[in-house]
């Protein structure tokens, strides 16, 4: 079958790694850069090109000459790669969007509110209100650190125990989230300051996501918002019977019911919340009020 689509253009120049994906021929257009890249990241960098949008697909840990893992990463990266993204002639420097699911809408949201000279907006599917340290994944560094520093310095963070294994080949996972959030001592400090994000925010999630709970992040962020006076568009979209992955493709027809994580050398299964029917019905619609949301930038 012949490649119809736009090939991405691979960067790596100017301290970053990124797929960049654009037709030729546009000038002065919406570009929207999608935190955490990989398949995930070029396949909706790839969308947006087919709309005459502009798409950079970034990773930030991972791969060569990147941090192994995803901790103390340093927002200036992303900074240097929007810096670029402005001088391309394809893009309207003032309509630059970040757009992350799950820990990257977290470090999407993060970034929008600490460059809001940079960033025209945020696409956030199954969000975080506040962020987390390090040792919310089992593979980082056994020591707690900040997930992200600006200038040296830690983002402020909830700090979390390692999740531990069991006996069983299942864990759960929403509790050990919502342990996280009750740590009231830290909310305010490590809670994201959305207020000061330069544009529209756009959140999706799913009312029975069971990774975490996306959903009471979310109204946590739309709370936040009113309190604080936001006068941009912001819009909360939840969805019944759909989970924690309603941002991949929806264009398979696929549906992710679970997945696994290793723990000390073991596998489990965990679930990811929602049913067939739900997650695609999820996906699909938000797709259409993404790319409807686009349009009115």
């Amino acid at each position: 079958m012949l490649f119809d689509g736009i090939k991405p253009k691979a960067i790596n120049e100017n301290d970053f790694q990124a797929n960049y994906f654009a037709k030729d021929d546009i000038r002065n257009k919406t570009a929207v850069v999608l935190i955490g890249g990989g398949q995930w990241g070029d396949y909706w960098a790839q969308q947006f090109a087919n709309k005459e949008m502009v798409g950079l697909s970034i990773p930030y840990f991972g791969q060569e000459s990147l941090p192994k893992l995803p901790e103390e990463i340093e927002l200036e990266y992303f900074e240097k790669a929007i810096n670029w993204l402005k001088e391309q002639p394809q893009v309207n420097a003032n309509k630059i969007l970040v757009m992350g699911a799950s820990r990257n809408a977290e470090l999407a949201l993060t970034f929008a509110s600490i460059f809001p000279e940079l960033v025209s907006g945020v696409i956030a599917y199954a969000p975080s209100s506040v962020s987390w340290s390090n040792t919310v994944l089992p593979y980082n560094s056994d020591e707690t650190k900040s997930s992200w520093k600006y200038k040296g310095r830690d983002i402020p963070y909830i700090p979390m125990d390692k999740i531990t294994g069991n006996n069983t080949d299942k864990i759960e996972m929403i509790n050990y989230w919502k342990a996280g959030l009750a740590k009231t001592d830290f909310i305010e400090q490590a809670s994201i300051k959305v207020e000061n994000i330069n544009g529209p925010i756009l959140l999706f999630s799913g009312n029975d996501d069971k990774v975490w709970p996306s959903s009471l992040m979310a109204n946590m962020i739309e709370e936040r918002l009113k309190t604080h006076g936001f006068n941009h568009s912001f819009q909360n979209i939840k969805y019944d019977n759909a989970g924690h992955s309603i941002s991949n493709n929806p264009d398979d027809n696929l549906t992710y019911d679970t997945a696994t994580i290793e723990i000390n050398s073991k596998i489990y299964q965990y679930e990811l919340g929602g049913n067939s029917d739900g997650n695609l019905h999820a996906k699909q619609d938000a797709k259409i009020k993404l790319m409807g949301f686009l349009e009115e930038i």
